[in-house]
């Protein structure tokens, strides 16, 4: 660490500022809560508001700088940390990226450009950060899936030197049910990996502690918001999002400075740590924290003691309690299926069933944490990611592990998956790959059967049906699919089988002389011309449709109308009618 440091106030940091920085974060690498927690060595606090503002709950992080050396692949005859031959310059081995790790980050990268191509994310910037979080998962601890091999937890966020961050996943990704620590290689806090979580692998499952997941994670997080990573101020943001330290933003933009300069492939494990602190015996752990107290000095013998000290008195196993019920046997001791044994796929294509299996102990109880194998057996094309007939999945709490997607390959044929686990019988899925059928004809023509035009009278309907033809190379085309679409929202119309007015309809099939009859069209209320828009497998056919007004009808009786004059009317005598006439039932008599 000192030379880390001295690399540092040498590049520039000369200032009493800059120095007083260096000796802190030297100081807090020693920092209570630290102890005990070997991902951390080395690392030093940095500010810390409000812990939902940062992903990693401005949990500590590694101080060390990059070289001054430039970056670059190093030659033949060098050999890299880890795979022997000669020494590697500082500079090269530092540029040297374990290739899970630096794989997931790549395709982080590429999957943020397909779903937000603005944000304009480097995968260097992702680097970086796993760099200064956790020394790219302890220099490529991770197996072929990109699981680590051991979990990375930060110290425990009791607000004893670090945050005050309580538990919010009730232990499931940190092992800790009264206050959370940051996980896995990216150190998401569980609140906001709960948030935030993908999956990058296409396992079906979002794990902190894999990096594909968590790269693929870190680089959303980063681009929230809109922002614009090849903008120095939405860039500077995004960083202190994750960590709100401005000594967090120097390291982390001299990384990324750093491999955007050049990086090279090591294998996984190989990779270059931070560098560590001195030897645990010089921590201090406070009680409750999780970690060990220190070692206790040896007994040195009184000189002149005429006793010798007495022996230890071996320790006798204790008496099983009747009381209690057995201890639950903690290893897998049998791999039950969970899917389907039996998998199909086409020539070319991907598996949709994807074998998985739950591990159980000898109580029948699910086991948690256990590495399932799945492997291809047989002479096939199938390929789980990364082109390999191998990979290895670490069961969840639920004891279960599926396999990733499995690429079927151009080859036909049957094999076998098989899952498989220490100290269990194997688990067999019988897979079959079947040859790519040549694909069917697609329509290249489609036609009316009938030049008659289309018309009709508002609230009527058009009486001629609507009937087309779909062909191939001049062949009719027999299961075509059709649909259709008037335009607008008002006019013509189709009827839904409940009667209600749709201008859509679809998962219409011509028959063997290729031909299929539309649904009866209705009019509407609304005289004009309309389109028809028809189409069969992506060739399109533009109908007119033609709505008139009907015709008003004349009333079938006039209306009632008041007379223009009042009627003229003479004084009358009593018990005659007005034209003088006695009043009565008959007839006067002459």
């Amino acid at each position: 660490m000192a030379a880390q440091f001295g690399r540092r106030l040498r590049k520039g940091a000369t200032t009493t500022a800059v120095a007083a920085i260096a000796v802190a974060a030297l100081s807090a690498s020693q920092a209570p809560g630290a102890a005990g927690n070997p991902a951390y060595d080395g690392r030093t606090a940095g500010a810390k508001p409000a812990p939902e503002s940062a992903a990693s709950g401005n949990s500590p992080y590694y101080t060390d700088l990059p070289p001054l050396t430039t970056p670059g692949a190093p030659d033949a005859s060098i050999g890299t940390p880890g795979t022997g031959g000669g020494s590697t310059p500082v500079g090269e081995a530092e540029a040297g990226l374990p290739a899970t790790v630096l794989d997931a980050y790549k395709k982080a990268q590429t999957a943020v450009e397909t779903a937000d191509p603005s944000c304009r994310l480097p995968w260097q910037l992702l680097a970086a950060i796993g760099k200064v979080e956790s020394g790219q998962a302890r220099g490529g601890q991770v197996d072929a899936q990109g699981n680590t091999t051991k979990p990375i937890r930060g110290p425990v966020l009791n607000g004893i030197g670090f945050a005050n961050i309580s538990d919010t996943d009730n232990g499931e990704f940190d092992g800790d049910a009264t206050y959370d620590r940051a996980i896995g290689p990216m150190q998401f806090i569980p609140s906001t990996w709960a948030r935030n979580g993908k999956d990058g692998n296409g396992d079906g499952r979002k794990d902190p502690n894999n990096i594909y997941d968590a790269a693929l994670a870190a680089g959303h997080y980063l681009c929230a918001g809109s922002r614009d990573m090849t903008n120095p101020k939405d860039r500077d943001k995004a960083i202190l999002s994750y960590n709100h330290s401005q000594e967090y933003l120097r390291t982390v933009l001299s990384w990324f400075e750093y491999y955007q300069r050049g990086t090279h492939e090591v294998p996984d494990g190989s990779g270059v740590q931070p560098t560590a602190p001195g030897p645990d015996s010089h921590r201090v752990t406070p009680a409750g924290n999780g970690g060990s107290t220190a070692p206790t000095a040896p007994t040195t013998p009184v000189p002149g003691a005429t006793k010798p000290p007495t022996a230890p008195k071996p320790t006798q196993p204790a008496k099983p309690d009747p009381t209690k019920p057995p201890t639950t046997p903690a290893g897998a001791v049998k791999l039950q299926q969970t899917s389907d044994r039996k998998l199909a796929a086409v020539a070319g294509g991907n598996f949709a069933g994807r074998p998985a299996v739950r591990a159980l102990n000898a109580a029948g109880k699910p086991v948690a944490g256990a590495k399932v194998d799945f492997t291809v057996i047989g002479a096939t094309g199938a390929r789980f990611p990364g082109n390999t007939l191998r990979t290895t999945v670490t069961t969840g709490k639920d004891g279960t592990a599926t396999a990733p997607v499995l690429a079927a390959g151009r080859q036909a044929g049957s094999f076998v998956v098989r899952a498989s686990v220490p100290g269990a019988p194997a688990a067999e899925f019988w897979a079959t790959v079947k040859a790519d059928p040549a694909p069917a004809p697609k329509a290249d023509a489609l036609a009316r059967t009938s030049d008659v035009a289309l018309k009709a009278e508002t609230g009527g309907e058009f009486a001629t049906a609507v009937e087309v033809r779909a062909s191939a190379d001049g062949k009719a085309l027999a299961g075509a699919t059709v649909s259709a679409v008037v335009t607008g929202t008002k006019g013509p119309y189709f009827k839904a089988a409940d009667g209600t007015a749709v201008r859509t309809v679809g998962g219409l099939t011509t028959g063997a002389d290729g031909t299929v009859k539309l649904p009866k069209l209705y009019a509407g209320d609304t005289a004009g011309t309309y389109v028809l828009r028809i189409v069969a497998d992506g060739v399109a056919l533009n109908v007119q449709l033609t709505v008139a007004a009907a015709p008003t009808t004349p009333p079938t009786t006039p209306p009632t109308t008041p007379p223009t004059t009042p009627p003229t009317t003479t004084p009358t005598t009593p018990g005659t009618t007005p034209t003088g006439t006695p009043s009565g039932t008959g007839t006067p008599k002459p």
